[in-house]
């Protein structure tokens, strides 16, 4: 199921650079399933980042195709992609344009971003324009089950970590184990040869003492 973004214009008073309070309005997008959800959405993203009073002056489905954020990166640019398509009955070219929103740090960045984007497209296509987006920031929608999802992958990772440090600790006590033993082994077979040497030296004694008995 595509996504579909809701382009949502907010305004509020904002303290500019100059330490300055003014009313500005900025267009933000969220994905939603209704008018009434991305009003809903918005106005729950935005309380958590604008502490004054704020108002949603404008809600419209944008007509992007895809979304592309892209990481230490923090404007968005409008590209326009051209998918080219030939018509094999007359010979003719045809186009079908697009539009992706990419986030990049500048013009030549968002051209590569899109190409990157891109990758992968069996047909030929163009990217006959790029501008900067006014789009302040994207929402996306994330349901519950992803991000139990997100924590259960987490959570199996981390037993598996553990159980593989806890093989690795009992094999450990295995091989201490196994090497105490065999020099206790070592020490009773010693003790035993001990033992087989004082008994001969006992019976030659013996021997010797029932030989001088003898003689005299």
């Amino acid at each position: 199921m595509s996504a579909t973004w809701y382009e949502c214009k907010v305004k509020y008073r904002k303290i500019n650079e100059s330490g300055v309070q003014k009313v500005t309005t900025e267009p933000y997008l969220v994905d939603a399933i209704s008018y009434t959800e991305a009003e809903t959405r918005i106005n729950e993203e935005m309380s958590a980042y604008i502490s004054e009073e704020f108002k949603i002056t404008n809600i419209k489905v944008a007509n992007y195709a895809e979304i592309h954020p892209v990481e230490n990166s923090d404007r968005w640019f409008k590209s326009k992609v051209s998918l080219i398509a030939y018509d094999e009955e007359s010979g003719k070219e045809r186009k079908t344009n697009m539009y992706l929103l990419v986030q990049a740090n500048d013009v030549k960045e968002a051209f590569d971003n899109t190409n990157t984007a891109m990758h992968g497209t069996t047909g030929d296509y163009t990217i006959p324009a790029i501008a900067e987006s006014p789009i302040m920031d994207v929402f996306p929608y994330f349901t519950g089950e992803e991000e139990q999802l997100d924590k259960f992958k987490a959570l199996k990772i981390n037993t598996s970590e553990e159980k593989s440090v806890d093989e690795e600790t009992i094999l450990e006590e295995t091989t201490v184990t196994q090497e105490v033993e065999e020099e206790v082994i070592d020490q009773e077979e010693g003790f035993n040869e001990i033992e087989t040497e004082t008994f001969e030296e006992s019976e030659i004694t013996e021997q010797d003492k029932l030989t001088n008995e003898e003689i005299q």
